[in-house]
Protein backbone atom coordinates (compact mmCIF):
# COMPACT_ATOMS: atom_id res chain seq x y z
CA UNK A 1 0.00 0.00 0.00
CA UNK A 2 1.17 3.52 -0.82
CA UNK A 3 -0.16 6.75 0.72
CA UNK A 4 -0.66 10.04 -1.08
CA UNK A 5 -1.44 13.13 1.00
CA UNK A 6 -3.60 15.22 -1.31
CA UNK A 7 -3.55 19.02 -0.97
CA UNK A 8 -6.04 20.77 -3.31
CA UNK A 9 -4.59 24.25 -3.59
CA UNK A 10 -5.64 27.78 -4.36
CA UNK A 11 -2.79 29.55 -6.09
CA UNK A 12 -1.72 32.90 -4.65
CA UNK A 13 -0.61 35.99 -6.53
CA UNK A 14 3.00 34.90 -6.13
CA UNK A 15 2.26 31.59 -7.90
CA UNK A 16 0.80 33.27 -11.00
CA UNK A 17 3.98 34.96 -12.19
CA UNK A 18 3.38 37.24 -15.17
CA UNK A 19 -0.36 36.58 -15.01
CA UNK A 20 -0.68 37.96 -11.47
CA UNK A 21 -1.18 41.65 -12.26
CA UNK A 22 -3.92 40.98 -14.80
CA UNK A 23 -5.72 38.55 -12.51
CA UNK A 24 -5.61 41.05 -9.63
CA UNK A 25 -6.79 43.96 -11.79
CA UNK A 26 -9.65 41.87 -13.17
CA UNK A 27 -10.62 40.69 -9.68
CA UNK A 28 -10.73 44.24 -8.31
CA UNK A 29 -12.61 45.53 -11.36
CA UNK A 30 -15.25 42.78 -11.19
CA UNK A 31 -15.63 42.35 -7.43
CA UNK A 32 -14.35 45.54 -5.83
CA UNK A 33 -11.11 46.22 -4.02
CA UNK A 34 -12.44 45.54 -0.50
CA UNK A 35 -13.91 42.17 -1.45
CA UNK A 36 -10.78 41.16 -3.37
CA UNK A 37 -8.62 41.95 -0.35
CA UNK A 38 -10.93 39.74 1.73
CA UNK A 39 -10.47 36.93 -0.78
CA UNK A 40 -6.69 37.31 -0.64
CA UNK A 41 -6.87 37.19 3.16
CA UNK A 42 -8.87 33.94 2.94
CA UNK A 43 -6.30 32.39 0.60
CA UNK A 44 -3.50 33.44 2.95
CA UNK A 45 -5.39 31.86 5.86
CA UNK A 46 -5.83 28.67 3.84
CA UNK A 47 -2.07 28.42 3.38
CA UNK A 48 -1.42 29.22 7.02
CA UNK A 49 -3.56 26.17 7.93
CA UNK A 50 -1.64 23.97 5.45
CA UNK A 51 1.73 25.16 6.76
CA UNK A 52 0.66 24.48 10.34
CA UNK A 53 -0.52 20.97 9.42
CA UNK A 54 2.87 19.95 8.00
CA UNK A 55 5.01 21.50 10.74
CA UNK A 56 4.95 18.41 12.94
CA UNK A 57 5.60 15.93 10.10
CA UNK A 58 8.76 13.86 9.86
CA UNK A 59 9.08 13.85 6.09
CA UNK A 60 12.36 12.06 5.38
CA UNK A 61 11.95 10.10 2.13
CA UNK A 62 8.50 11.60 1.43
CA UNK A 63 8.03 12.27 -2.29
CA UNK A 64 6.80 15.77 -3.16
CA UNK A 65 4.68 16.38 -6.26
CA UNK A 66 3.71 19.91 -7.30
CA UNK A 67 1.53 20.90 -10.24
CA UNK A 68 3.56 22.94 -12.70
CA UNK A 69 6.85 21.43 -11.45
CA UNK A 70 8.76 20.54 -14.62
CA UNK A 71 12.12 19.72 -13.03
CA UNK A 72 13.68 18.07 -10.01
CA UNK A 73 17.20 17.84 -8.66
CA UNK A 74 19.21 21.08 -8.68
CA UNK A 75 16.94 22.82 -11.18
CA UNK A 76 13.83 21.87 -9.22
CA UNK A 77 15.44 23.18 -6.02
CA UNK A 78 16.14 26.51 -7.77
CA UNK A 79 12.50 26.75 -8.87
CA UNK A 80 11.40 26.20 -5.27
CA UNK A 81 13.86 28.78 -3.95
CA UNK A 82 12.68 31.37 -6.48
CA UNK A 83 9.08 30.63 -5.53
CA UNK A 84 9.87 31.20 -1.86
CA UNK A 85 11.62 34.50 -2.70
CA UNK A 86 8.57 35.65 -4.65
CA UNK A 87 6.36 35.05 -1.62
CA UNK A 88 4.68 31.77 -2.61
CA UNK A 89 3.17 30.04 0.43
CA UNK A 90 2.92 26.86 -1.64
CA UNK A 91 6.66 26.79 -2.24
CA UNK A 92 7.28 27.80 1.36
CA UNK A 93 5.63 24.54 2.46
CA UNK A 94 7.58 22.51 -0.09
CA UNK A 95 10.87 24.12 0.95
CA UNK A 96 10.25 23.26 4.60
CA UNK A 97 9.45 19.63 3.68
CA UNK A 98 12.60 19.32 1.57
CA UNK A 99 14.68 20.71 4.44
CA UNK A 100 13.35 17.84 6.57
CA UNK A 101 14.40 15.24 4.02
CA UNK A 102 11.54 15.07 1.52
CA UNK A 103 12.41 14.51 -2.14
CA UNK A 104 11.09 16.76 -4.89
CA UNK A 105 9.90 14.89 -7.98
CA UNK A 106 9.48 16.25 -11.49
CA UNK A 107 5.71 16.18 -11.76
CA UNK A 108 4.74 17.65 -15.12
CA UNK A 109 5.57 17.61 -18.82
CA UNK A 110 7.20 20.93 -19.75
CA UNK A 111 5.47 21.16 -23.14
CA UNK A 112 1.99 20.68 -21.68
CA UNK A 113 2.58 23.31 -18.99
CA UNK A 114 4.02 25.73 -21.55
CA UNK A 115 1.09 25.22 -23.90
CA UNK A 116 -1.41 26.14 -21.22
CA UNK A 117 0.64 29.10 -19.97
CA UNK A 118 0.98 30.43 -23.54
CA UNK A 119 -2.78 30.26 -24.08
CA UNK A 120 -3.47 32.09 -20.80
CA UNK A 121 -0.82 34.70 -21.57
CA UNK A 122 -2.45 35.35 -24.95
CA UNK A 123 -5.66 36.24 -23.12
CA UNK A 124 -4.09 38.58 -20.59
CA UNK A 125 -1.81 40.27 -23.13
CA UNK A 126 -4.44 40.82 -25.84
CA UNK A 127 -4.41 44.47 -26.96
CA UNK A 128 -8.00 44.59 -28.20
CA UNK A 129 -11.38 43.14 -27.32
CA UNK A 130 -11.42 41.16 -30.59
CA UNK A 131 -8.05 39.57 -29.87
CA UNK A 132 -9.06 38.78 -26.30
CA UNK A 133 -12.29 37.09 -27.42
CA UNK A 134 -10.32 35.06 -29.97
CA UNK A 135 -7.73 34.06 -27.37
CA UNK A 136 -10.45 33.03 -24.90
CA UNK A 137 -12.18 30.93 -27.58
CA UNK A 138 -8.91 29.17 -28.46
CA UNK A 139 -8.21 28.42 -24.81
CA UNK A 140 -11.69 27.02 -24.22
CA UNK A 141 -11.24 24.67 -27.16
CA UNK A 142 -8.17 23.02 -25.65
CA UNK A 143 -8.72 23.58 -21.92
CA UNK A 144 -10.35 20.27 -20.96
CA UNK A 145 -8.20 18.17 -23.28
CA UNK A 146 -5.03 19.80 -22.00
CA UNK A 147 -6.07 19.43 -18.35
CA UNK A 148 -6.79 15.72 -18.91
CA UNK A 149 -3.38 15.22 -20.51
CA UNK A 150 -1.67 16.98 -17.62
CA UNK A 151 -3.65 14.93 -15.08
CA UNK A 152 -2.69 11.69 -16.79
CA UNK A 153 0.97 12.68 -16.85
CA UNK A 154 1.00 13.79 -13.19
CA UNK A 155 -0.68 10.58 -12.06
CA UNK A 156 1.77 8.57 -14.17
CA UNK A 157 4.70 10.21 -12.41
CA UNK A 158 3.18 9.36 -9.02
CA UNK A 159 2.46 5.78 -10.07
CA UNK A 160 6.07 5.37 -11.27
CA UNK A 161 7.98 7.04 -8.44
CA UNK A 162 5.97 6.41 -5.26
CA UNK A 163 7.23 3.07 -4.04
CA UNK A 164 5.39 0.42 -2.00
CA UNK A 165 5.06 1.52 1.62
CA UNK A 166 6.05 5.07 0.71
CA UNK A 167 4.28 8.37 1.33
CA UNK A 168 3.89 11.21 -1.13
CA UNK A 169 2.40 14.69 -0.94
CA UNK A 170 0.78 16.26 -3.98
CA UNK A 171 0.01 19.98 -4.15
CA UNK A 172 -2.41 20.44 -7.02
CA UNK A 173 -4.99 22.93 -8.25
CA UNK A 174 -8.50 21.98 -7.17
CA UNK A 175 -9.74 21.71 -10.77
CA UNK A 176 -7.35 18.87 -11.53
CA UNK A 177 -8.63 15.32 -11.34
CA UNK A 178 -5.72 12.90 -11.07
CA UNK A 179 -7.46 10.39 -8.84
CA UNK A 180 -8.97 8.36 -11.68
CA UNK A 181 -5.51 7.78 -13.16
CA UNK A 182 -3.82 6.60 -9.96
CA UNK A 183 -3.12 2.92 -9.31
CA UNK A 184 -5.53 1.12 -6.99
CA UNK A 185 -2.96 0.47 -4.28
CA UNK A 186 -2.52 4.21 -3.63
CA UNK A 187 -4.52 5.43 -0.66
CA UNK A 188 -5.44 9.11 -1.03
CA UNK A 189 -5.72 11.27 2.06
CA UNK A 190 -7.32 14.66 1.43
CA UNK A 191 -6.39 17.20 4.08
CA UNK A 192 -8.85 19.69 2.62
CA UNK A 193 -11.95 18.62 0.73
CA UNK A 194 -11.26 19.30 -2.96
CA UNK A 195 -14.97 19.67 -3.71
CA UNK A 196 -15.30 22.52 -1.21
CA UNK A 197 -12.13 24.22 -2.43
CA UNK A 198 -13.49 24.02 -5.98
CA UNK A 199 -16.89 25.30 -4.89
CA UNK A 200 -15.29 28.33 -3.24
CA UNK A 201 -13.44 29.17 -6.46
CA UNK A 202 -16.56 28.71 -8.59
CA UNK A 203 -18.68 30.82 -6.28
CA UNK A 204 -16.10 33.61 -5.98
CA UNK A 205 -17.29 35.68 -8.99
CA UNK A 206 -20.94 35.19 -7.98
CA UNK A 207 -20.71 35.43 -4.20
CA UNK A 208 -23.75 37.75 -4.07
CA UNK A 209 -25.95 34.85 -5.15
CA UNK A 210 -25.27 32.94 -1.95
CA UNK A 211 -23.28 34.99 0.55
CA UNK A 212 -23.99 32.61 3.44
CA UNK A 213 -22.55 29.63 1.59
CA UNK A 214 -19.57 31.65 0.39
CA UNK A 215 -18.78 32.77 3.94
CA UNK A 216 -19.18 29.19 5.17
CA UNK A 217 -16.66 28.00 2.59
CA UNK A 218 -14.29 30.84 3.50
CA UNK A 219 -14.35 29.74 7.14
CA UNK A 220 -13.69 26.14 6.11
CA UNK A 221 -10.67 27.10 4.03
CA UNK A 222 -8.91 28.91 6.88
CA UNK A 223 -9.72 26.49 9.72
CA UNK A 224 -7.00 24.24 11.13
CA UNK A 225 -6.82 20.82 9.54
CA UNK A 226 -6.42 19.07 12.90
CA UNK A 227 -8.99 20.83 15.07
CA UNK A 228 -12.52 19.60 14.63
CA UNK A 229 -12.17 19.05 10.91
CA UNK A 230 -12.95 15.76 9.23
CA UNK A 231 -10.31 14.29 6.99
CA UNK A 232 -11.49 12.27 4.05
CA UNK A 233 -9.76 9.14 2.88
CA UNK A 234 -10.68 8.42 -0.73
CA UNK A 235 -9.87 5.03 -2.14
CA UNK A 236 -11.12 4.53 -5.69
CA UNK A 237 -14.76 5.30 -5.22
CA UNK A 238 -14.98 4.35 -1.56
CA UNK A 239 -14.89 7.10 1.03
CA UNK A 240 -14.56 6.87 4.76
CA UNK A 241 -14.26 9.73 7.21
CA UNK A 242 -11.94 9.97 10.16
CA UNK A 243 -11.48 12.64 12.77
CA UNK A 244 -8.16 13.58 14.29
Amino acid sequence: MRTLIYVPVIHTRADLGSLADNVTKRGIADLGEEFWKGHEKTVDGFWAAIIKYFKSFETAEFKIYQDGMVADGEMGQKIVEEGVKSGSRNYEVISSLIQKGAILIRTEDFNLVKEERDKLSAITQAKSITRKITAVAKYKLIKNRLLSKRDGFIAGRINETLKDGGTGVVFIGAYHNIKKYLHKDIQIKEIKDADRVREYQRLLPFYNRDKDRFEELSRYLVCDVNTGEIEVIVHHGRTRKITE
